[in-house]
């Protein structure tokens, strides 16, 4: 919602100084080579998007939502933060490059009317266990203009809490971390926190508490820099950090907020934005005028390469010498939903027998992880897995067991179509090559269709 300015002057004049200390590097801007998801030592990926497919599609709507309009059915008008720009499902707004990016590009047309794009994931459950932290970063060019023509140019990358979906009034006491923001065109970065109330209230809204620093080497707008959050309940009293590069630049701690305005902001979990807004209330703030003008540019994407969610925690592949208490009983009944780790998919509530939940939603290229599953000195051969499908005609898929990563070696698999619908479900058997001891284990899904085709509420291993 970022319903945040005007900015306090102190705030505004950190801008302005970081405006006139570094020098924008524009011009024509090299396209590098994407870079992969990252694998973090002591991190486990819980969400991940590398933007791969074809030029002019669509993001992956397993994975995202399009936000679309001028604002959330029965929300603030204009997002809450004054943009003018109407957030479209386009792939001239919001589109993958082909070369492992998505671009999110604002456009003027004819009229003098802005469209931008604005999406955000489908999941809504990233915050850490308690002990542990959460990781959330991505890999960004900021739209590549600056001077007059960049003016009302805002794009962010950011976290909201998952409460204001279907409430849309209750912002920022459920909590927003700023991960990216930038306007104007201006070489900086700034991470915020909003909380509380608004205004004022302990996170001095509208402006939120707030940091920004020019980003390390090139530009901001002329390279790729990749941006980082983490929310680390490993420590007490718990803290927020905000990165660039690597490169810390901003830190709340616990101990900044009374205990209720904490807790209202992490009680809960988080979803991920990624939004290019056209004016509003912040750049109008920095540049003294009403954004954007008749000197702004149409058409500069902010090219995003990935998006990656982790959690702290032992990682890695085949572990020979596990904890017996901790990992899965290859030969018990083990719930999807209690996946380490996956890519793609969604949870969701199951009618099937015991309740509970079912991953669904999972299509080509998606995946689960489970460390550490135990199959012992006596050999697993058979594979069973409770599926179910509303598949339309024509698709169906591989659901297929592979052990140390979602590349390795196929063990086994089964093919699945529709099977009645998304909660009609089946338990089907696979036979598997001959496995012992104890390895980290992908399920992964595989189909010559994009679309979604099965759902799995549980599997396990038999001899």
């Amino acid at each position: 919602m970022r319903t945040r300015r005007p900015l306090r002057r102190t705030t505004v004049i950190t801008a302005v100084l970081a405006l006139l200390s570094s020098a924008l590097v524009l011009g024509a801007t090299a396209a590098p080579a994407p870079a992969a998801l990252p694998n973090p030592a002591g991190w486990n990926l819980v969400f991940g998007d590398d933007f791969n497919g074809a030029a002019n599609t669509g993001v992956n709507r397993s994975n995202w939502i399009y936000d679309i309009g001028h604002g959330y059915p029965g929300g603030p008008g204009n997002w809450g933060t004054g943009e003018v720009d109407y957030k479209s499902d386009s792939t001239s707004n919001v589109s993958l490059d082909g070369a492992g990016n998505l671009r999110i590009t604002p456009i003027r047309d004819g009229a003098g009317n802005w469209t931008s794009g604005r999406i955000e994931t489908q999941r809504g459950d990233f915050q850490p266990a308690a002990g542990q932290k959460l990781r959330i970063e991505s890999r960004i060019q900021m739209p590549n203009v600056g001077g007059a023509e960049a003016v009302g140019y805002w794009p962010a990358f950011w976290a909201l809490g998952t409460p204001y979906r279907g409430n849309w009034w209750n912002w920022p006491s459920i909590g927003e971390f700023d991960i990216m923001e930038n306007v104007n065109g201006i070489n900086s970065v700034w991470g915020v926190l909003h909380c509380g109330v608004n205004p004022g209230g302990p996170c001095n809204e509208t402006s939120g508490i707030a940091a920004n620093r020019a980003c390390p080497g090139s530009s901001c707008q002329s390279a790729f820099h990749t941006y980082t959050f983490e929310w680390d309940k490993s420590v007490s009293p718990n803290q927020l950090r905000w990165y660039v590069d690597g490169q810390q630049f901003h830190s709340v701690s616990q101990s900044q907020l009374d205990a209720t305005t904490w807790a209202n902001m992490t009680n809960h979990g988080y979803f991920v934005i990624l939004n290019v807004a056209m004016g509003g209330a912040f750049p109008n703030a920095l540049c003294g005028c009403a954004s954007p003008t008749g000197s702004t540019v149409s058409g500069r994407p902010m090219v995003v390469d990935y998006v990656g969610v982790w959690t702290s925690g032992t990682g890695g592949d085949p572990d020979p010498d596990p904890d017996p208490g901790t990992g899965f009983d290859a030969y018990a009944t083990i719930q999807a939903e209690s996946f380490s780790s996956q890519s793609g998919t969604i949870s969701e509530a199951t009618t099937d027998t015991g309740g509970g939940q079912n991953i669904g939603a999972a299509g080509n290229g998606n995946w689960l992880r489970f460390n550490g599953v135990r199959f012992g000195t006596s050999a697993a051969r058979q594979f069973n897995a409770r599926v179910a499908s509303g598949a339309g005609g024509g698709v169906s898929g591989l659901v297929e067991v592979r052990l140390g990563s979602p590349t390795g070696a196929v063990i086994g698999s089964f093919a699945v179509g529709n099977t009645g619908g998304w909660q009609s479900w089946r338990t089907i058997p696979a036979n598997i090559a001959a496995t012992t001891g104890t390895h980290d284990v992908y399920l992964t899904f595989t189909s010559g269709q994009p679309a979604d085709f099965v759902n799995v509420n549980w599997f396990n291993f038999g001899h």
